[in-house]
């Protein structure tokens, strides 16, 4: 019996659906032989797995996902782990880059994205279990905190981990993509410097973050080398209402201050919002540089002289090591650092307030 006559075979017998018996049969190989070829080919002959290649496209197989992870002990999921609250998660455009970015990694591949979103306590032991559950095969991390433990528990779970951002702890062989946040804080010191600035604030990120540990860093290396004194630093939460709180902060000790740097955009949006709230124009009275490229507007239209962070591209490349991984877990996988850029728009030079 050909593929076609045993195709209208099981349609006629009511039965839609082949199975993997049908399957070999319309291949011409055995149950195992079909088995092997549909989940990695492994100790099948060319000419067999063209068979059963044939046959799948004849028949419409489509394989069972639970009896495949069977045979190959992987569950076609991996997860997308972000410590932090869904609010932000939901109302923060570099979150939106990330999940767009793994996907797009993932698009070739029949593998699943699972979104876990917990804090601190339960929500992460309970989302730790879950990962060390065999539910996923493999995960990535992003936005974590200090206090989280990811690299160092995840490190020795076995499961496959990529993290989107420096871990705290770097001895457990974790790969990660990041940017290079230090040279980015020492671009917005010395851009506002070359403007003419002389009297320089941060609104850093938490200090429990890497990359806001690594922007400030590079923002008082930057200050040291435009031969400016350290200004204040005040730390926010990467939020616009954060950025806001802060630069309130910031101006009440030091209403002196003719540049700011805020260590995301949502806060350079807070920053610009309070230098106007006390009747200052930006860039003419205080000049602000933000960090990330969200090509977000402050009010009137205001651009955003920023440090770039390509989180789309980074995302992209986390999910190809995060499927090397899973694929070779014997691969000793670099981390990957893009290099920061500074962005000038009308925050630091034009003439709009």
């Amino acid at each position: 019996m050909n593929q076609k006559s045993h195709r209208r075979g099981l349609l006629q017998a009511g039965r839609p659906s082949p199975t993997l018996e049908d399957l070999a049969t319309a291949a011409g190989v055995s149950r195992s032989t079909a088995s092997r070829a549909i989940n990695g080919g492994l100790k099948v002959s060319p000419e067999a797995q063209a068979a059963v290649d044939a046959a799948i496209v004849a028949l419409g197989y489509t394989p069972n996902r639970a009896a495949r992870s069977l045979v190959t002990r992987r569950t076609g999921s991996v997860a997308l782990v972000i410590p932090e609250p869904d609010a932000r998660v939901m109302m923060d455009p570099f979150f939106a880059a990330v999940i767009t970015g793994v996907n797009e990694a993932l698009r070739g591949t029949d593998m699943q994205l699972v979104l876990l979103m917990s804090r601190a306590g339960d929500d992460s032991a309970r989302t730790m279990r879950y990962l060390r559950g065999g539910h996923v095969d493999g995960a990535i991390v992003v936005s974590f905190h200090e206090a989280d433990d990811w690299a160092e528990t995840l490190g020795t779970t076995g499961l496959p981990t990529v993290f989107i951002g420096r871990p705290w702890a770097m001895g457990f062989g974790v790969p990660y993509v990041d940017l290079d946040n230090f040279e980015g804080g020492r671009l917005a010191a010395r851009h506002l410097a070359a403007t003419g600035r002389t009297r320089l604030g941060t609104v850093a990120g938490p200090a429990d973050m890497t990359a806001a540990v690594d922007r400030l860093e590079g923002w008082m290396q930057g200050v040291r080398e435009a031969g400016l004194p350290p200004g204040p630093v005040i730390h926010g939460d990467f939020t616009t209402a954060g950025g806001a709180e802060a630069a309130r902060d910031l101006f009440s000790g030091s209403p002196e201050l003719d540049g700011v740097f805020a260590a995301s955009d949502l806060m350079a949006l807070g920053v610009i919002d309070t230098v106007r709230g006390r009747g200052h124009k930006v860039p003419e009275d205080v000049a602000v540089v933000g960090f990330d490229n969200h090509s977000l507007l402050a009010a009137n239209g205001l651009g955003l002289t920023t440090v770039t962070q390509p989180m789309v591209d980074m995302a992209v490349t986390a999910g190809q090591l995060l499927i090397r991984a899973i694929e070779n877990p014997e691969e000793q996988l670099e981390p990957v650092i893009y290099p920061a850029e500074l962005v000038v728009r009308g925050s630091t030079t034009g003439h709009c307030g």
